[in-house]
């Protein structure tokens, strides 16, 4: 590798907004946050929107998309046009 041109690969912890949880992991993510951790060293601290903790499809909560009842919907609302017999 060229030296002196690849950001510097660091611990940072990462926050999920809408939960609190958060982890500890190494990134080349900055941020002028820091957060004291579980061991008692500061690191940088990103937010994220969206993580595994509150991500529908990881904790379960997904929906289920009632497809055929809204094929049904479009067939009462437009009849059977523009199907070829």
């Amino acid at each position: 590798m060229k030296r002196g041109i690849h950001p510097e690969y660091h611990p940072v912890v990462f926050q999920d907004r809408s939960t609190g949880d958060a982890f500890l992991t190494r990134s080349t993510a900055t941020s002028d946050r820091t957060i004291e951790w579980s061991d008692g060293k500061r690191y940088p601290l990103v937010t994220l929107d969206v993580s595994a903790y509150s991500h529908p499809f990881w904790t379960g909560n997904r929906r289920i998309v009632d497809s055929a009842g809204q094929v049904e919907k479009f067939r009462r609302r437009y009849g059977d046009r523009g199907t070829r017999r």
